[in-house]
């Protein structure tokens, strides 16, 4: 019998029209678009904070995050709620897409690292390119896309404030 290829699920999902994933175990869970409360003199890529069962959960803007072209939110815009490791504890954190596509399975074989690019630039938050059908899946690693300073910064955001749940009426 041959080797077999470890694999791994990823959800998939698009910035500005390419395919990026997130390991799903590091996913909590996938909201619809809700309420986002801006929070003044916060950094750009920070989108606000929202309400989880009353808990204070920042969302982050991915598209901003990643310097792309902000295109506003549409029906599919979708909150990713995924869990951080940040010095020895868990933070909870929205990520804004612009739509989740699939759960998919990839093999080693269909994974490549990301390209070595020169210019200084730090892709450390990217783990791999994956390959399925003729399509590139950008792999991120959620654990890096955060600096420790920005980290550090959400980490006070959601201590510095707890959301009472509110009667809201439509």
């Amino acid at each position: 019998m041959g080797e077999t290829d470890k694999s791994e699920q990823y959800l998939t999902f698009l910035l500005n029209k390419d395919s990026y994933a997130f390991n799903v175990l590091k996913i909590r869970e996938v909201l619809e678009l809700v309420k986002i409360t801006r929070v003044p003199r916060t950094p750009n890529f920070m989108a606000g904070v929202i309400n989880l069962r009353g808990r204070v959960v920042p969302v982050i803007d991915l598209r901003v995050k990643f310097d792309m072209e902000e295109t506003g939110n549409t029906i599919d815009t979708t909150i990713i709620i995924v869990e951080v490791d940040y010095q020895e504890e868990i933070i909870i954190i929205g990520a804004l897409v612009d739509s989740v596509k699939a759960v998919v399975r990839l093999e080693e074989s269909q994974l490549e690292p990301p390209p070595k690019i020169g210019m200084n630039l730090d892709l450390n938050f990217i783990d791999a390119i994956g390959k399925k059908s003729n399509d590139f899946i950008i792999i991120l690693n959620v654990d890096k896309i955060f600096s420790v300073k920005e980290l550090s910064f959400l980490a006070e955001e959601i201590n510095k404030e707890e959301i009472k749940p509110q009667n809201y009426t439509e």
